[in-house]
């Protein structure tokens, strides 16, 4: 089967979907589409189902946080379709303080510990996980690592001031 053109998979989820999934662009040459937290488990099981899309292989579920727009954190999945070579990214942003979206686990296992890596860097809380927990770090550990909130060095550091260096 051929690559499916990025006109009639945007007319595909367009004709099932209406606004609710919007576009995005194609940075570095990946169809990328937004949705909101509803829609997701519903976007993803239809690209997955759909008998043209077939987009069965969930490359990657990860995170990011963009402090300075208003919401702040975004869910992102790529998916594959193995048949037709054809790939989507997948992005869905939350206000951070209500950081809950649906699991993917119903539709593929290997979302699981996605999922948790998820939620261990970026504090994502899938909802419906059936073991959401750590994966990486300590159990006890309250800050989620990958999040923009702390200084990249220590603002205390001495061999880091500007007069060493002539400024």
């Amino acid at each position: 089967m051929a690559t499916i053109p990025n006109e009639e998979l945007l007319k595909r989820i367009g004709e099932k979907f209406g606004e609710q999934v919007t576009l995005v662009g194609e940075p570095y040459g990946l169809l990328t589409v937004e949705t909101t937290r509803e829609q997701i488990i519903d976007l993803l099981a239809f690209l997955k189902t759909d008998a043209a899309l077939r987009f069965t292989f969930l490359t990657d579920i990860t995170g990011i946080h963009y402090p300075e727009q208003e919401k702040q954190i975004g869910v992102i999945y790529h998916l594959h379709s193995l048949t037709t070579n054809t790939r989507i990214r997948v992005k869905v942003f939350l206000v951070d303080g209500d950081v809950h979206i649906p699991t993917a686990t119903e539709l593929w296992n290997g979302a699981n510990w996605m999922e948790r890596e998820t939620y261990d860097f970026f504090g994502v809380i899938f909802d419906g996980h059936p073991d959401l927990r750590r994966i990486l770090n300590v159990d006890d550990m309250t800050a989620f690592p990958m999040r923009k909130e702390f200084p990249l060095e220590d603002p205390n550091r001495v061999d880091k001031k500007d007069y060493f260096f002539g400024r």
